[in-house]
């Protein structure tokens, strides 16, 4: 895959769903955050807002980048309330969607035989190829982040999913794909990825892990 010089910036996975929380498939599906979730995005605004004073960068100057399914473009909006300076507006790029699970959104992981899917924490390496029926597996969506980094030109802000998070530290930090592939990515939390690095930062000390 091309190299990607990608800038510093700042990352939230959307807050919970009702999905999230009964372990469903969700993938491309449009599921809403529930009040744990809008909670998670609250606390995420205040998270950031504090990360950028303490780095001396003005949130005006910034990109704001969300997936448009309304997981992801709640927690932004619900994030940038927690300023009160005027802020560029967001760009919503379908680029920035969760990776599809084709015939396995909806499904509970309990419900998945094991030779199809296995849950994180369950998968090696070859879960990377995996492309359920009309889905996607983690090269296609790494094939839609690579691409997206073309206009990752500048310091930003960028509110997407669990999956996308999971790509960004394997391209990026060089992350072993079967690390990452069973990494729970958190919810109520910003990752600040630099050259070569990602930190994270909890906005509400919640590291359960939730589906995908």
């Amino acid at each position: 895959m091309t190299a990607v010089e990608w800038p510093d910036f700042y990352f939230a996975r959307h807050g919970e769903t009702d999905w999230n929380r009964e372990l469903r498939y969700q993938g491309s599906k449009d599921i809403p955050l529930n009040r744990t979730g809008q909670l998670q995005a609250d606390a995420n605004g205040v998270l950031l807002r504090e990360l950028l004073e303490r780095d001396g960068v003005d949130p005006a100057s910034l990109h704001w980048f969300a997936s448009p399914l309304s997981r992801a473009s709640e927690t932004m909006d619900r994030m940038r309330a927690a300023f009160d300076v005027e802020l560029p507006p967001v760009i919503h790029d379908k680029r920035l969607i969760e990776i599809s699970f084709g015939a396995l959104e909806g499904r509970l992981h309990s419900e998945i035989a094991r030779e199809q899917a296995k849950a994180p924490g369950e998968r090696d390496e070859t879960y990377w190829q995996f492309r359920p029926e009309g889905g996607e597996n983690y090269d296609d969506l790494a094939a839609r982040l690579v691409d997206f980094a073309r206009v990752l030109t500048d310091r930003a802000v960028v509110v997407a999913h669990g999956g996308v998070l999971r790509v960004l530290r394997h391209l990026i930090e060089g992350a072993p794909r079967a690390d990452v592939i069973n990494w729970p990515p958190p919810q109520g939390a910003i990752a600040h990825f630099t050259p070569g690095r990602m930190t994270l930062y909890s906005a509400t000390n919640t590291w359960e892990q939730t589906a995908d």
